[in-house]
């Protein structure tokens, strides 16, 4: 009875059919057990009479093609003709080792599997004899594959599958990896494993591999994975190419005329989008059978051309302003960078392919593919171009004076600032490259954790809303205390579903320093600690725990990696418990505030991710059945809820900050990506709210690109607002050195520069004020106000003779204190408030304001 069918494509490859058929049926099988199926495409060299020759004396039948040549065909002609259900696929060239056609095929006809790949990418398998381009390209091919097929070796010829699985292939497949079509076609449904092979190159004929096969193979993939045939291409592409010429030449152009980076590149980009449009205006914006406009179509043009013309602003501005490159060779960089982000966004989202669509999970896939990597370097490009906000400022202020804790804030923002800048010096990259490697922590993380909960089409989407959702984005850019406590809040998170769900008594080890960390990072992190004691109060598995020693031992390791908090404390009189203490129930307005946190959350988690938040957060079967279903919804709600309802409760009191709820999310998103995969009623909400991701995503990329561009390069015609006043310190600083520089000429003594609030103004001066002449910097503390840790840097200041100046963001603040007492009363000989308006390129930035006193009496 045969068993199993081995189906080979030939083409001229008589050298090498004896020794093939020899070696198969020397293998230990029973002679009736499998037939060889040859399918030719038109061999000149003999190939037909050589297998012909065998059919006389051994299971082996020839099938011979007339039409053009083409792997996949020849692979399904033969599964057609085979007379079992389970088909094996090898190269006649002896590449693929037939010692191990046994191996390959065991799991499909024992039923454990639905797909048997021969591979070379797992462990125990190689590739011998191959050139090193060769292993490249092959690596290549297979890594693109990889994140939509979930296999090493997605581009093997060595493989065995269930017959049936063929009437799922498309029919347009093509091309020479059949493999790739097989496994897209049964994404998520297959069951697939790979069995180590040693591949060698063929010793005998010629390769039939081709620079046409790869281009083939790359048309393929981009097809399965939802992207749309381009017709015309040539046409599309001379088009192209005349559009970029048009960006190139009138960027030249404006620059030579004196225009700003931004208004050249904007202009450049600007006159080509519209010459494209001009050329393809008719299928564009109009439906071909109605004509109709179509808006959403319009709509998802103006997102992804918004998306390619401002983040290539970013990456000018770090070309050309940081880099030094010469301006054409940026324009030319910053060109191509738009068109793939154009093509790309094109293929995928304007115009998705309509036929054949691929899966949701594969659609997801693939957005994530696109738009993470995308994220990624758009944050590493703005890390260092964007100015350093106060708050951050503040934190590398901490570096300048390390300590083992702070009084205002645990120690690690200011470990992770010490580190960058001390790798890549003092400036806004370094200060940042922290927030940078926390926010790729959360991706990993969190992206474990989903997979740990659901699966892994489920961690791909988790971090693909870790990349876009406002809050992450932003905790993933600037360095605040929010960056490290999101890492570990996430890390706490995996290791406490290892403990508690997965019940491992090794990830308490993991779970102690991820909390320890967190709350070197900020003390919300042990409201987890709340949340994970109630999760064992009520589910019985695991209050098991409760009676052994790991989570005691894992909450003494957390205690000792707080050591340098409490001992700080200790030799200050316990000054910074105290203070975060008093900011447990927020502001301190006393103001009932939940509709303001409601407004907090739709900012941090967009109006679709709010909603997709609370949805997930409803009991229903949407979630599954049994056991591992209830427990799993069970710590999602109680690490979610529990936090949340604490914030809820003090916003009935008191108002809070803006950001401190964030990391509280966490827990929720691996149940919202999930539910992003799942297939809803139609007319459900929840499936409406799964379709509105995909404009959410497209508008909030858009977003953060016109906020960077708006920030680094400003937007021609579009000014400022009184917002900025807290920003553009590097041109703030300028023009106060020179007004110290003045007074110091004018006088002869260094004046006491003074900023007039709790550290931002005094902060932001004193790290933009390291490349001009040093100044000395105070805060507001020298009038009786808090200062936060200038209180502890500069407790107190004796009345001096010397010339002070006042700098403040806002007028009333250099006439009076919070409480409303004069601060002229400390001065001597006080000047009026002066204004000045900060320029750059000729354009408004904003305002900043200060008084000159000739000397300060003391408090």
């Amino acid at each position: 009875m045969t068993q199993f069918s081995v189906v080979i494509p030939t083409l001229n490859e008589a050298d090498n059919i004896d020794p093939l058929l020899t070696s198969l049926f020397a293998l230990n099988l029973p002679p009736d057990s499998f037939e060889v199926i040859f399918v030719d495409d038109g061999s000149k060299d003999g190939t037909p009479e050589k297998v012909r020759a065998w059919e006389k004396k051994a299971p082996v039948r020839l099938i011979e093609r007339t039409e053009k040549p083409d792997l996949t065909a020849s692979i399904l002609a033969g599964a057609a003709q085979a007379q079992s259900d389970v088909i094996v696929v090898m190269d006649a060239d002896l590449s693929h080792p037939p010692e191990q056609l046994s191996a390959v095929v065991a799991p499909v006809l024992n039923g454990s599997h639905d797909v048997s790949i021969g591979s070379r990418y797992v462990p125990g398998g190689r590739t011998e004899g191959w050139p090193l381009h060769r292993q490249w390209l092959s690596r290549i091919g297979g890594s693109l594959a990889r994140p939509l097929c979930d296999v090493n070796d997605a581009t093997s010829g060595f493989f065995a599958f269930r017959r049936e699985l063929t009437s799922t292939i498309s029919g347009k497949a093509h091309g020479y990896k059949i493999l790739l079509e097989l496994l897209m076609a049964g994404q998520g449904t297959l069951k697939v494993v790979e069995v180590p092979i040693c591949f060698r190159d063929r010793t005998r004929g010629t390769s039939k591999l081709s620079f046409h096969h790869q281009w083939a193979y790359l048309q393929r993939l981009l097809a399965l994975s939802g992207g749309a045939t381009i017709h015309n291409a040539g046409r599309v592409i001379l088009i192209g190419l005349l559009c970029a010429l048009i960006d190139i030449g009138l960027f030249q152009i404006l620059k030579s005329n004196g225009a700003g980076l931004a208004a050249a590149h904007i202009g450049s980009f600007l006159a080509a989008a519209a010459v494209f449009l001009a050329f393809n205006s008719g299928g564009l914006f109009r439906s071909r059978q109605t004509n109709s406009l179509q808006w959403s179509r319009i709509g998802r043009i103006a997102a992804v051309g918004s998306i390619a013309l401002l983040s290539r602003g970013g990456l000018l501005a770090l070309l050309v302003d940081t880099w030094q490159v010469a301006p054409l060779w940026a324009i030319l960089t910053a060109t191509v960078t738009s068109a793939i982000v154009c093509y790309l966004g094109s293929i995928f989202y304007i115009f998705p392919a309509q036929d054949n669509r691929p899966t949701v999970d594969t659609r997801w896939r693939v957005a994530a593919i696109g738009i993470v990597p995308f994220i990624i370097l758009f944050r590493l490009i703005y890390l260092g171009e964007t100015q350093l906000i106060p708050d951050e400022a503040y934190y590398w202020n901490y570096t300048q004076h390390m300590d083992l804790s702070f009084y205002d804030h645990p120690p690690m923002v200011a470990w992770l600032i010490w580190l960058g800048t001390a790798i890549a010096g003092d400036n806004e990259f370094g200060v940042r490259i922290g927030a940078f490697i926390c926010g790729l922590i959360t991706m990993g993380f969190l992206y474990a954790l989903a997979k740990n909960l659901y699966d892994k089409s489920t961690g791909i989407r988790t971090v693909l809303l870790l990349a876009v959702l406002p809050f992450t984005f932003a905790t993933g850019f600037l360095m605040t205390t929010d960056a490290p406590v999101i890492a570990a809040w996430a890390a706490t998170l995996y290791y406490m579903e290892r403990a508690l769900i997965a019940n491992r008594s090794s990830a308490w080890l993991g779970m102690g320093i991820a909390f320890g960390l967190g709350i070197l990072s900020k003390y919300t992190l042990g409201l987890l600690g709340a949340a994970a004691l109630l999760f064992v109060l009520i589910d019985p598995v695991a209050r098991r725990w409760l009676f052994r020693p790991h989570p005691y031992l894992a909450a003494l390791l957390a205690l000792l990696l707080f050591s340098p908090v409490i001992i700080w404390n200790l030799e200050h009189h316990w000054s910074s418990i105290m203070f975060q203490s008093s900011r447990i129930r927020g502001a301190g307005d006393d103001q009932f505030s939940v509709h303001l946190l409601l407004v907090n959350l739709l900012v941090l988690l967009t109006p679709t991710g709010l909603i997709a938040a609370l949805l997930a957060l409803l009991p229903g079967k949407k979630h599954g059945t049994g056991d591992f279903a209830h427990r799993r919804m069970l710590f999602v709600c109680l690490f979610t809820g529990v936090p949340l309802v604490i914030f809820l409760v003090l916003s009935s009191l008191d108002s809070l900050r803006f950001h401190w709820t964030a990391p509280l999310w966490l827990a929720i998103i691996p149940t919202m990506a999930w539910m992003m995969g799942q297939n809803f009623s139609p007319r459900s909400f929840a499936n409406r709210i799964q379709a509105a991701w995909k404009p959410t995503i497209a508008i909030s990329i858009a977003v953060y690109a016109l906020i960077m561009h708006y920030v680094v390069l400003g937007i021609p015609g579009i000014p400022y607002p009184e917002l900025m006043n807290r920003y553009f310190w590097r041109e703030a600083t300028i023009e106060i050195e020179k007004i110290a520089e003045d007074v110091q000429q004018q006088t002869g003594q260094k004046p006491l520069v003074v900023g007039m609030s709790k550290w931002s103004v005094a902060s932001a001066l004193t790290f933009y004020n390291q490349h001009g002449e040093s100044m000395d910097i105070r805060a507001r503390n020298m009038f009786g106000d808090s200062g936060a840790m200038y209180e502890v840097w500069h407790p107190s200041e004796p009345p001096v003779t010397r010339p002070i100046i006042l700098v403040s963001m806002a007028r009333h603040h250099l006439e009076h204190g919070r409480a409303g007492n004069d601060i002229s009363k400390h001065l001597d000989q006080p000047g009026p408030v002066h204004s000045l308006v900060v320029m750059r390129e000729g354009k408004p930035l904003r305002f900043v304001y200060y008084r000159i006193a000739q000397g300060y009496s003391g408090l």
